[in-house]
């Protein structure tokens, strides 16, 4: 295949570790070299050990000019390109953040703590939006000011995990949606499709939706035209795995699919645990290359985009 393969930045999650170890971090895949680079190290002090990996490692990536934008649980950072802390931001209503998207030099980031959305705003350099979603018959929701005291009550109903912005509106799912919904600028909600329960990632692509089917290990494509794709994603040997069979709920398993990004209009980029990065040829229907980080059965892909400084 005569294709130049991309860089992707990631950031990755560590899974059961304590206060001291390392909870993952940022790195650089090159899959022309088919080598990794670490650039940051996410080992902080302040990080709250109560529940399974909600507060550690870090999580969504965007880019602005020479900026990196990146989210940890409750703050977001803003890295210059070698990936020095320039400055960051918290938020009452920003808590479990996972995903996040840029659009018009708008930051959208899911608060999971509080089944919400909120905007980032970075001419202002202030959270300056929120959505929180609600379902009863139907799904529904209402916009609030973050910077005010009469925001939602902490909630996780609907474990927002993803949010995808165009022309078109935001797109956002969770693990609980069973759906990805539409939010459309009068702040209506409708849903686009069904998605299977426990996905990540989840947004329109082409004529379809693009997802990981984490509870199915694959990276799914469904098209209306049904020109479907799954890719099942890659598994190793036990003996080869550190950590394997550990009896411990804050340890993630082998295959567990999250993060993903497109390249070059036909590659899908996927993240999994233990920590690999793989690319899908949604043309061929074939996996064209995979690097695995460590063979750490806790350290898992959270965040994931094509570096955008070739």
């Amino acid at each position: 295949m005569n294709i130049k393969l991309p860089k992707i930045i990631v950031t990755s999650v560590v899974r059961g570790t304590q206060q001291g170890e390392s909870h993952g971090g940022i790195f650089t895949v090159d899959f022309e070299s088919q080598t990794a680079d670490q650039l940051v190290d996410w080992n902080t002090g302040d990080i709250d050990f109560a529940g399974r990996g909600a507060d550690r490692g870090l999580r969504g990536i965007v880019f602005d000019g020479d900026d990196i934008y990146v989210a940890a649980s409750d703050e977001l950072y803003r890295y210059n390109r070698d990936f020095e802390i320039q400055d960051s931001w918290r938020n009452p209503y920003l808590k479990h953040c996972h995903e996040i998207a840029l659009k018009d030099r708008k930051i959208f980031l899911t608060s999971t703590g509080f089944d919400s959305l909120l905007v980032f705003d970075l001419s202002e350099e202030a959270f300056n939006w929120g959505f929180h979603l609600l379902k009863h018959d139907q799904w529904s929701g209402y916009a609030f000011n973050p910077q005010t005291p009469t925001g939602p009550r902490s909630s996780n109903d609907h474990h927002i995990n993803m949010v995808h912005v165009d022309d078109t509106g935001i797109y956002l799912s969770g693990l609980r949606t069973s759906a990805l919904l539409h939010l459309n600028s009068s702040n209506e909600v409708q849903q686009v499709c069904n998605l299977p329960q426990g996905s990540h990632n989840a947004r329109p692509y082409r004529d379809g939706v693009l997802f990981n089917d984490t509870v199915s290990d694959c990276v799914r494509f469904v098209s209306r035209s049904g020109n479907d794709q799954t890719f099942p994603i890659r598994k190793f040997q036990e003996n080869e795995l550190q950590y394997a069979g550990i009896d411990d709920s804050k340890v993630a398993r082998q295959g567990f699919g999250r993060g993903l990004c497109v390249y070059d209009g036909r590659f899908v980029v996927g993240g999994s645990s233990p920590s690999t990065i793989s690319i899908y040829d949604l043309e061929t229907g074939q996996t064209v290359s995979s690097v695995s980080l460590t063979m750490d059965i806790r350290n898992a892909i959270h965040g994931l985009e094509v570096w955008p400084y070739q």
